[in-house]
C-alpha cells in the first residue's frame, strides 16, 4: 500500500488514473503527498489498520459513486437522478477488477456493517494531510487498489 501511495508502482493493467497532484511541487518533497507518510513499522501499520473499516462488496459501488461526486456528498448533487445509472456502470467496471473473495476497506465507519454511501457521510479517519478525505482500499489475491478523494479546504 505504501508503494502505491508513493506512486512507486504502475497500474498492472495499464489503466490510466486521474491524479490531480501530478506536477505539484509538494510531490518533489513527498512522493506520497497528499497522503500522510505511510508507516513502515508494525506498530504504525496497526494504528493505520484501526482507521480502516471493512465494508461488504454490495456497498462498494455506492462508495465509488460517492467518491466521484463534488464534496463527496451524494444528496447535494444536482442532477444525480439522471446521472446515477451511468455513474454506477462506471463504478461496476472498477469493481470488476476485484473478483469474489476480495476485501474492501474505507476510512469511515459510516453506517456500520452495511453502509449506504448515498446518505450523507459525516466523519472519517483522514489518511492524508487534509482534515477530510475518503477512499476505498480494495485487496484481491493479485492486486491492491487505492481510490481516494481529498478535500483540501
Amino acid at each position: 500500500m505504501a508503494a502505491i501511495m508513493r506512486r512507486g508502482v504502475a497500474d498492472p493493467r495499464g489503466w490510466r488514473g486521474d491524479d490531480p497532484e501530478v506536477g505539484e511541487p509538494e510531490l518533489l518533497e513527498d512522493p506520497a503527498f497528499p497522503f500522510r507518510v505511510p508507516p513502515v513499522d508494525e506498530e504504525g501499520a496497526a494504528q493505520w489498520r484501526r482507521g480502516l473499516y471493512e465494508i461488504p462488496r454490495r456497498s462498494v459501488v455506492r462508495l465509488l459513486v460517492m467518491l466521484a461526486t463534488n464534496e463527496m456528498n451524494v444528496p447535494r448533487q444536482r442532477g444525480f437522478a439522471e446521472r446515477r445509472a451511468g455513474m454506477e456502470r462506471h463504478a461496476e467496471v472498477i469493481l470488476s477488477r476485484f473478483p469474489g473473495g476480495s476485501a474492501f476497506f474505507t476510512n469511515t465507519s459510516h453506517g456500520g456493517e452495511d453502509p449506504d454511501f448515498y446518505e450523507r457521510v459525516s466523519g472519517c479517519w483522514p489518511m492524508s494531510q487534509y482534515a477530510w478525505d475518503f477512499g476505498l482500499l480494495a485487496v484481491s489475491g493479485d492486486e491492491i487498489g487505492l481510490i481516494w478523494s481529498f478535500d483540501p479546504r
